[in-house]
């Protein structure tokens, strides 16, 4: 399936700015798109998305929308301060560690972004003000300010498709084990947005397929000891969620998206403790043949 158009990426010149830095002004000199081979990303610089290529166990799929904080050598630092790349504006704290804990306890290939949402938000439509977001939870992105049609085309041609193209060639291949192969979005969210506290330890997303989300959250409270949040702290029903709705709901595919909160996963013990408590849940759900059909409801 052909997803974008070929777009003719074109050398920027360099230009003097003045931009608030993180609430400073500053001056500085920005590139705004191409490397001088007239690339987005150079040649030693990552592929788009990393793929972890294990023999399926099971006719699914895990991804991660918001795994890195990486931004292309061209674009600099977007204007911002290391302290803000390395924050949730950028990625989703601790989803790529979640991800590849999953993979590797449930058996399943995973297909994660290389760089940050803040040069393309990989889990938004491109018509969506937020895929090339100028601000974000109230830092100016100085560098997504004005951005033309020929930057936005480079950067999706660059990033955007080469991940989502992944994410369906594995689906494509996974259909020789299931008819309709299941999908797997891995989040994270804050502990607090806008001076409001988020109690849930763990949100399950989804919109009109119940088969996993619905058994997935009957199988966690059954613990008794976490909370989880149906369609919480996002939902599921929010156009928002571009991969989801792209690559599955559009397709009947069974599908779930989860978000575990920030604090909980900051370190291996939290990476071990949730992808344990994930992967033990998961599985059951997962080796049911009766899963991979067709959602028609």
């Amino acid at each position: 399936m052909k997803y974008g158009t070929e777009a003719v990426l074109t050398p920027i010149p360099q230009a003097m700015n003045i931009n608030v830095l993180d609430g400073e002004l500053m001056t500085d000199f920005d590139n705004q798109g191409t490397d001088v081979n007239g690339s987005l990303c150079g040649a030693s610089e990552p592929a788009p998305f990393e793929l972890i290529a294990v023999p399926p166990q099971r006719p699914a799929l895990i991804v991660c929308d918001h795994a890195a904080a990486r931004i292309p050598a061209s674009l600099g630092t977007l204007g911002l301060r290391p302290a803000s790349l390395a924050d949730h504006i950028a990625l989703d704290i601790g989803a790529a560690a979640m991800t590849r804990a999953l993979s590797e306890q449930l058996g399943l290939p995973a297909v994660l972004t290389a760089y940050s949402r803040l040069v393309v938000d990989c889990n938004r439509r491109l018509d969506d003000p937020t895929a090339f977001p100028p601000s974000s939870d109230g830092v100016a992105i100085p560098g997504n300010t004005g951005l033309d049609d020929g930057h936005r085309a480079a950067r999706s041609e660059a990033l955007y498709w080469p991940y989502h193209h992944q994410v369906r060639d594995q689906l494509t291949s996974l259909e020789s084990l299931g008819a309709a192969p299941a999908l797997i979005a891995v989040h994270s969210f804050t502990p607090s947005m806008n001076g409001l506290a988020r109690p849930w330890e763990i949100g399950i997303l989804w919109d009109k397929d119940p088969r996993i989300p619905v058994a997935l959250m009957d199988r966690l409270r059954a613990r008794g000891d976490i909370q989880v949040g149906d369609n919480e702290p996002y939902s599921g029903k929010h156009p928002a969620d571009f991969t989801v709705d792209h690559h599955a709901e559009a397709e009947g595919l069974p599908h779930v998206s989860i978000e575990i909160r920030q604090d909980l996963i900051t370190t291996q013990a939290g990476i071990d403790r949730w992808s344990g408590l994930l992967a033990e849940s998961l599985a059951p759900l997962l080796d049911d043949p009766q899963l991979y059909c067709h959602w028609s409801g």
